[in-house]
């Protein structure tokens, strides 16, 4: 989008102007909400008292008059008659309900809430598939097993060609929303929120992809931040992505590398006593070769090499390490059913339909290129290779209809101190983004897990005196 396209979109939403008889100089008025707080339509056990609004924004922000759409708003209102403002909350997904997720978790934002309102919404394009209530893409989706790597220009055409048949199924109803559902897109709404709340600036706290949606607010508008949370996220506003997707790729050898390191001093590991990493990769050449059987009940699956690194990435991850082990052991013995997922609404790894993904994260548009990238993550990442990066991930949007309109970006000076938080991988994912704004803070919690903020009182003690008195911790503060 051209810039001025962005500044004439902020501008149709901004308060009027007064004019003083005294000084005859446009000033700007008092910030006031335009938006009308009920309490929501809800079932008998919903105790969260949350408010709820609608504000109708442009499809295309690009065309301010044109074609709108209706978010859906929400509000646990401050426990003081005078709040000191709001904290506008997103809870990732991308499509996360907020509305329905703060309904479930209220209690966690008691704390804010005795200075603050706290904030969601709905985001747009993912409707009552997703249990959201905005405006909805009429689209069937739905989790498709990663791809694995096409091994000739032939079959990269094919992927292509998948891909082009499941996206047209979704653009061919309604190509304008389908192609208007990036994180800029979702940022710009979050810039018509600020305005409709009466807010001369934003606070907000992205968590896991909605971290995207801070980071593109951030790009877009860095004169109205005043405080931004990036909770388990990744980083996209970035100078130089091939650098990311090598960085990606250490992150998750180093989380295969702590099951490895606890196998080799836990005598309780099956393979305790052996050279883990080794078997690991003989069992990866293995799969290779002759895809491994597992079985679950009356279903058989499967799994190659690719499948194999990318479920044993997940259950690293989740320090599923005992489990881990012993699925190595039965699969170098034939059986391979230890890999398949305890609940296997897809028994292979798998990636939700990537109408968001396929305009914020760049993808290979050749094959020549795709294979360069895999061999730049696989020379630092020998044994998880490029599953679990976007060079993996992106697979799915190889041939895609819509252009990547949302690309990796450094964020602009100027900004206020931001605060990173996260786990095991998601802690130094976060860091060069932060880098980039001086006096940022960073919060980490040396363990396995996803976002921090609802799981963890120390750091949501920490994220709200951020929030409410822009106390910033100081950077690798431990949780």
């Amino acid at each position: 989008m051209k810039p001025i396209m962005i500044i004439l979109a902020a501008l149709t939403l901004l308060p009027a102007l007064t004019l003083t008889a005294a000084t005859a100089v446009a000033e700007p008025a008092e910030p006031r909400s335009s938006l009308d707080w009920k309490p929501c339509p809800a079932g008998d056990d919903d105790k969260s008292g949350l408010e709820c609004a609608s504000l109708d924004v442009p499809v295309d922000w690009s065309k301010p008059e044109g074609r709108k759409i209706t978010l859906q708003l929400g509000r646990l209102p401050s426990t003081d008659p005078e709040p000191e403002g709001s904290l506008l909350v997103a809870y990732g997904g991308p499509g996360g309900p907020g509305l329905a997720i703060t309904r479930q978790t209220p209690e966690s934002w008691d704390e804010l809430r005795q200075r603050m309102d706290l904030i969601t919404w709905d985001t747009r394009g993912y409707g009552q598939q997703f249990g959201g209530t905005s405006t909805g893409l009429d689209c069937n989706w739905s989790r498709n097993p990663i791809p694995n790597l096409p091994r000739d220009a032939a079959e990269f055409g094919r992927l292509a060609r998948v891909n082009l048949g499941i996206a047209f199924a979704c653009r061919s109803r309604d190509a304008e929303f389908f192609d208007h559902l990036s994180s800029a897109d979702q940022a710009r709404d979050m810039e018509a929120i600020r305005i409709a709340l009466g807010e001369t600036k934003l606070n907000f706290y992205g968590a896991s992809y909605a971290g995207l949606y801070g980071q593109a607010y951030a790009r877009l508008f860095p004169d109205r931040v005043r405080t931004l949370v990036l909770d388990g996220t990744f980083p996209h506003a970035v100078k130089d992505w091939d650098a990311e997707l090598i960085a990606h790729a250490k992150r998750n050898e180093t989380t295969i590398g702590r099951f490895f390191d606890w196998c080799g001093q836990d005598q309780t590991c099956a393979l305790h006593g052996g050279n883990v990493e080794r078997t690991w990769q003989r069992l990866v050449r293995k799969a290779d070769r002759t895809p491994l059987v597992g079985t679950r009940g009356e279903e058989t699956y499967h799994y190659n090499g690719t499948d194999l690194r990318g479920l044993a990435l997940g259950l690293a991850r989740q320090k599923d390490w005992t489990e881990l082990a012993d699925a190595i052991r039965d699969a170098g013995r034939g059986d391979a059913s230890g890999f398949i997922p305890a609940k296997p609404q897809s028994p292979y790894p798998d990636i939700p339909t990537g109408i968001t993904e396929c305009t914020d994260i760049p993808r290979a548009t050749t094959y020549g290129e795709l294979t360069a990238a895999a061999k730049r993550v696989g020379r630092v990442a020998p044994n998880t290779g490029s599953v679990g990066t976007m060079v993996a991930n992106t697979l799915q949007c190889v041939g895609w209809p819509t252009p990547l309109t949302n690309p990796p970006a450094p964020l602009p000076d100027g900004l206020p101190p931001l605060l990173g938080a996260g786990a095991w991988d998601e802690f130094d994912a976060i860091e060069p983004v932060l880098d980039q704004v001086p006096g940022s803070g960073s919060i980490f919690h040396d363990d396995s897990g996803h976002t921090l903020y609802q799981f963890n009182e120390c750091a949501r003690t920490l994220i709200n005196r951020y929030v409410t008195d822009l106390e910033v911790p100081d950077r690798d503060t431990i949780c």
